[in-house]
């Protein structure tokens, strides 16, 4: 697992991520609001509070995420993103 060094809150309910091996990216949580355990994030204030937990982040009320799930989510967007401009790429 990968330790989480820097977790710094953006606009859209979305964190830029830093781990302790120099990966950097950018982790939407919003697809995770749904669930019960973080209705909390949905207010500003309090989704501004997220730290580094070790391996992932946290809240001051015990909602997290492991540095697994940061990191494949992070992976999976930016794949999407490389593949969406490869096909806008070949389109006349």
């Amino acid at each position: 697992m990968e330790r989480i060094v820097e977790a710094i809150p953006l606009e859209d309910y979305r964190i830029r991520v830093i781990t302790g091996s120099g990966l950097e990216g950018v982790f939407d949580v919003k697809p995770y609001l749904k669930g019960s355990a973080f209705q909390e994030l949905k207010d500003p204030a309090y989704f501004s509070s997220v730290r580094p937990a070790r391996y992932g982040i946290s809240w001051p009320h015990e909602q997290d995420f492991s540095s697994d799930t940061i990191i494949f989510d992070m992976q999976a967007a930016q794949e999407t993103g490389a593949a969406d401009a490869a096909a806008r790429s070949q389109c006349p």
